[in-house]
């Protein structure tokens, strides 16, 4: 293929085979898709799939593909490529969805969102690993949930533990690492424990616990039983 004249897609769309093995050569290093990035490693053509795709987006077009989280934390040749990307701001928004969703694999997995010319400098991560629909032998994503998702990616709208738009500064100071849990945690915060309230309880306890072996104590005398 002539790359000077190469198809552009205003759409890519992929959900290719997860960590993939193939066998990439010396050939495929110096292939146009690849040269500016590097080869993904022989374990995982995740981001083979990717800049496959990639390349041939056009400058104003969006590419969404389904991959495992690893992409966002491995390191080597991923993490060389996976900071590339980051640094050249085409990487747009990172959606981590529910384990289970697939009949093939039961692991949780992620949308990357790319463009080659973006007009914001941060990364807009969603963690909607916990919104789904529970089945029997696999889960779900009810119109809700898609549609909250949709709603999060268009207006960009942060909302606590589940999307945040993260500044390059703070990625970059996390060495390009794009774990999602890192950034949008789901976990609630600890509940505030007020230490006065608590003594109050325990000496009421206390008090109690007293009456309670007072009376316990009395009635073993009526029968003749040594106390407790």
């Amino acid at each position: 293929m002539n790359p000077a004249k190469k198809l552009e897609c205003d759409a890519v769309v992929a959900n290719p085979p997860f960590s993939y093995r193939w066998e990439p050569t010396d050939a495929l290093g110096e292939d146009f898709r690849f040269k500016s990035y590097g080869l993904a490693p022989k374990s995982a053509a995740d981001f083979a799939f990717l800049l496959h795709g990639f390349h041939f987006l056009a400058d104003e077009g969006t590419m969404a593909i389904i991959l495992p989280h690893g992409v966002l934390f491995r390191g080597g040749a991923e993490a060389r490529i996976r900071s590339k990307l980051l640094k050249d701001n085409n990487i747009d928004t990172v959606i981590g969805l529910p384990a289970n969703l697939f009949f093939s694999t039961g692991i949780p997995v992620c949308i990357l969102v790319l463009k080659k010319c973006k007009k914001f400098n941060d990364v807009l991560f969603v963690n909607a690993s916990e919104h789904f629909e529970k089945g029997k032998r696999q889960n779900r994503l009810l119109p809700e949930h898609i549609d909250k998702i949709i709603g999060i990616y268009q207006y960009r709208t942060e909302e606590q533990r589940y999307s945040r738009c993260v500044p390059m500064e703070e990625i970059e100071k996390n060495d390009f690492n794009l774990n999602i849990s890192r950034y949008v945690s789901t976990a609630k915060p600890e509940p505030k424990i007020d230490l006065h309230v608590v003594n109050v309880e325990l000496k009421d306890i206390e008090e109690q616990a007293s009456i309670a072996t007072n009376t316990h104590n009395q009635f073993l005398k009526e029968l003749g039983l040594p106390p407790v």
